[in-house]
């Protein structure tokens, strides 16, 4: 059976709840904006739905019967829950502290740059960004969400996948024009910028069968990937980029794909945070904000021309071990 069927009109039980509380039919009228007449009809309309008296007059007050004293609770009850919730939906939702601990490319190169429509959206939230991929950032009190690059096997936290990576060859449009690359030959007269300990710039190598370039290239290595794209910017050599953290560079020109090939990166990037925070309505705002977010960008015209620019795909032998991003 439907429940609905079962439960009063709404307006008749406001006016009984209000008239209870105040034990007056006009301070229930001068709350709900109404006449005196109108809240006496609502009071007997709930009445005749009931089949019971719910008030009796004593002098010039109103008491309430046994049975408006056994239904007052759950109605007050129900009102005070409807409006717990609605608070919860706009005031704490969007105000307040909130950190968050982010991988250290996505940080300066994907949030960053989407950080006004965030603050223009929830002005009453300050946010505290963390440069970060340590683990222990998960559980710790100091932070409330990390977005994070790993396998997903991080245990005891809410976690959910919410982007896979493609890694590819990135250069200056400057550097190539000066010392062009019209083939994977001609990576021998670059420097390779690593991200890590070169096991990544090692598989995309292998993909392309390449890997006797590895003994002849110059290069130099940065504990973080966002120090090697940086590097490739200042045209100082090329650097492998991710669909991710290249795309609004890539979009705008500052770097550009001389090959059209990628490999897949064994790791993902995860919003992970510990359990009794995904329950925070500050905590949710921000994880919907972003997945929204990805949504929003992976559909834009300049976002998707830009990815297409990795046409050609071939997955390695060996694997790809997480980037050196904390």
């Amino acid at each position: 059976m439907n429940s609905s069927r079962r439960l009063p009109p709404l307006n008749p039980l406001r006016a009984f709840e209000a008239t209870a509380r105040h034990a007056s039919l006009s301070k229930a009228a001068a709350e709900l904006h109404v006449t005196h007449g109108a809240v006496s009809h609502q009071i007997k309309a709930l009445e005749q739905s009931l089949g019971v008296k719910l008030f009796e007059r004593v002098g010039s007050r109103l008491k309430l019967t046994p049975h408006g004293a056994e239904l007052l609770p759950a109605v007050s009850g129900a009102f005070e829950g409807i409006a717990a919730a609605a608070a919860r939906l706009t005031r704490p939702a969007s105000s307040g502290a909130l950190v968050v601990s982010c991988v250290p490319a996505l940080l300066s190169l994907w949030m960053i740059p989407r950080l006004g429509a965030f603050t223009s959206r929830y002005p009453d939230i300050r946010l505290k960004l963390v440069a970060s991929n340590d683990p222990r950032d998960i559980r710790s009190s100091d932070i409330d969400v990390c977005v994070h690059y790993g396998d997903g096997s991080w245990t005891d936290c809410w976690i959910r996948k919410w982007s896979g990576l493609e890694l590819f060859p990135v250069v200056s449009p400057t550097l190539a024009n000066n010392r062009p690359i019209r083939s994977i030959r001609d990576l021998a007269d670059h420097v390779l910028l690593h991200g890590d300990d070169g096991r990544e710039w090692h598989t995309w190598l292998a993909a392309a069968d390449a890997l006797d370039l590895e003994r002849n290239c110059r290069r130099h290595h940065f504990n973080d990937a966002r120090l090697s794209i940086e590097a490739a910017l200042h045209g100082h050599g090329v650097a492998l980029g991710d669909t991710m953290t290249a795309s609004g560079l890539l979009a705008r020109g500052q770097l550009i794909v001389p090959f059209g090939l990628s490999v897949p990166a064994v790791d993902d990037f995860y919003v992970v945070c510990r359990n009794e925070m995904r329950s925070a309505p500050i905590v949710q705002v921000f994880v919907d904000w972003l997945f929204a977010e990805k949504a929003e960008a992976d559909s834009r015209p300049d976002t998707a021309a830009a990815a297409q620019i990795v046409t050609r795909r071939k997955r390695p032998v060996l694997k790809v071990v997480a980037r050196s991003d904390d």
